[in-house]
């Protein structure tokens, strides 16, 4: 059983369609790149698995149950969880109460405060500091973090490296490889394709809000990607 199903799903933006029947099945532990120009979906898409966008039509089935008309505080609770674009952090808190506050979903697993900050020791030194006081990076690490503690059974990671240093970036992928090692599936939406075709499964093409190609990330060339990526291929599927 896949351990996640998206069936003929539909998300609006008024009467903008930014996702439009799109159909998707996810394994344990398999790492997905969502690739595609901006403008694609691929945010509103993660949006409506996170259950912060309310969808239009389909269903979304997640571990065996329906969680298509389940708010996000269950969905995070049932392990599905959300690293939002721009990071969305509780600037006047401190990074430990940032971390600390993921906590009320209630699950149990291998992350707790102790691991996460093992697994990003950036933050180590900035436990007790205003998390809207850090770097762009350092900030996209505690967002990272604050998933980690909800012990999530998948991760959507939306544009992790958006607006950061390439020092920055290089710091956050180095504190995923961890991540990228485990059982947790993960959907990364990440303009840079070669960080995404490096560490993902298969990859996930998006075009007008439709999935215009999937492949495995070893058997799809960067140009082939960025052919699907800007519609210059036919799709496939």
């Amino acid at each position: 059983m896949s351990l996640l199903k998206i069936n003929s799903l539909v998300s609006r933006h008024g009467l903008l369609t930014a996702v439009s029947d799109f159909t998707l099945a996810i394994e344990e532990g398999e790492k997905i790149a969502l690739v595609g120009a901006n403008g694609a979906g691929k945010t509103t898409l993660l949006r409506s698995l996170a259950g912060v966008h309310v969808i239009s039509s389909g269903s979304i089935i997640f571990d065996g149950d329906d969680v298509t008309q389940m708010p996000a505080h269950q969905r995070a609770a049932a392990g599905l969880a959300l690293v939002p674009e721009g990071r969305r952090l509780f600037s006047s808190m401190t990074v430990a109460e940032n971390l600390l506050i993921a906590q009320s979903a209630g699950r149990k697993g291998f992350w707790n405060f102790e691991s996460v900050v093992e697994a990003l020791p950036q933050l180590k030194p900035k436990l007790s500091v205003p998390a809207g006081t850090l770097s762009g990076g350092q900030q996209q690490a505690v967002a990272i973090g604050r998933a980690l503690m909800t012990n999530p059974k998948l991760l959507l990671l939306d544009e992790v490296s958006l607006g950061l240093s390439p020092l920055a970036v290089q710091l956050v992928y180095e504190s995923l490889s961890s991540l990228f090692k485990t059982r947790t599936a993960i959907v990364l939406v990440e303009q840079d394709l070669k960080r995404a075709m490096a560490v993902a499964d298969r990859i996930v093409c998006m075009l007008e809000g439709k999935v215009v190609a999937i492949g495995r990330a070893e058997e799809m060339s960067r140009e082939e990607v960025l052919n699907h990526y800007f519609g210059h291929e036919k799709s496939k599927t």
